[in-house]
């Protein structure tokens, strides 16, 4: 019997792949607890917050079936440098953008950014990684994300409390081309055309991938909301720093991601996700009635044990559905 040599996951652009996207969503983390408290004291009512906050997903989701199309065609290479230099110009912006108009562009612009690089990251990795082990290397590969929101949240509002906004701006700017200089060092792949009618139309939606994109987009609407105006809520509860809070989710999302990836390829993707979201459902409630740091602290630990296997067994379920070519499934 012929023995099949084992592939490693951890190959040099998966690596690479993991620390460009590690300080891309450091940059991005560094603004979640800190911009709602910058719109605060520039004297921006909530409603407005809520709307500058928002615009930011608004953009993102609305471009994702555009990158879907455009990743059938260019290098996921390309496309993630271009949400980096978005990302950046936007940093740059922040330092001279005023609520509400001008702040509202900024917003819209940047969460174009994250589309491209989200998108285009995820697909780079699912196209590298092997099929058997494509729940593990996704659960792998997102824990970039965790760590950065494990560290960067606090860190966002130690600098505004000790030093300055314009501090914080430019500690993202920095992030932002640190992920521009290493997703430069990706090797480059080639894209295979697709045949057959699947390419036009069809290629604009994956249809297959239609039920987990309508599940994925409810929860990051309740996450949006959560990450616009908890920091606030947080405030005035007397919590010091809600970016513990943060913290808190990302270190359950490290350690379920670290212990239990090969859940994701052992059991079914359809049970995986249903506990999540009934753990999604239980640490809202809690959160309904919670005012002090170690009831917040208890709603990040259950929303982030359920994040943990939700995101990577969705993402592969989208991908299973979908077969190939997997840009439009993850768009």
């Amino acid at each position: 019997m012929e023995i099949q040599p084992k592939q490693k996951i951890l190959t040099r652009d998966f690596t690479l792949g993991f620390f460009a996207t590690l300080t891309f969503f450091s940059a991005h983390h560094i603004l979640i607890p800190t911009l709602p408290i910058y719109l605060s004291e520039l004297g921006s009512k909530e409603a407005e917050i809520g709307i500058l906050i928002g615009v930011f997903g608004v953009s993102s989701l609305a471009f994702r079936p555009f990158l879907g199309r455009a990743l059938l065609k260019n290098p996921e290479k390309n496309i993630m440098i271009a949400g980096t230099l978005l990302f950046a110009f936007t940093a740059i912006a922040y330092f001279l953008a005023q609520p509400f108009w001008p702040f509202l562009m900024v917003r819209f612009i940047q969460g174009i950014g994250f589309a491209f690089y989200s998108t285009a990251s995820l697909t780079f990795i699912a196209n590298i990684s092997q099929a058997a082990h494509l729940g593990q290397g996704l659960s792998y590969f997102l824990l970039a994300t965790n760590v950065s929101l494990a560290l960067v949240p606090a860190l966002g509002i130690f600098l505004i409390n000790h030093f300055s906004f314009n501090l914080l701006f430019l500690v993202c700017l920095v992030l932002s081309l640190s992920s521009l200089f290493i997703t430069n060092k990706l090797g480059r792949r080639d894209v295979v055309p697709s045949e057959g009618p699947s390419v036009g139309r069809a290629s604009f939606f994956c249809w297959k991938a239609l039920p987990p994109s309508i599940i994925s987009s409810f929860m990051h609407t309740i996450w949006g909301a959560l990450t616009a105006f908890f920091p606030l809520y947080a405030k005035n509860q007397g919590i010091a720093n809600p970016g513990f809070f943060f913290t808190a989710i990302a270190i359950m999302l490290i350690l379920g991601r670290t212990l239990g990836g090969r859940i994701l390829d052992l059991y079914s993707r359809e049970r995986v996700i249903l506990y999540s979201l009934a753990l999604f459902v239980i640490s809202m409630g809690i959160l309904g009635f919670s005012k002090t740091q170690p009831m917040f602290i208890l709603v990040a630990v259950i929303w982030g044990i359920g994040h943990a296997f939700f995101v990577p067994s969705l993402l592969a379920y989208a991908l299973d559905r979908a077969g190939s070519p997997r840009g439009p499934a993850i768009g």
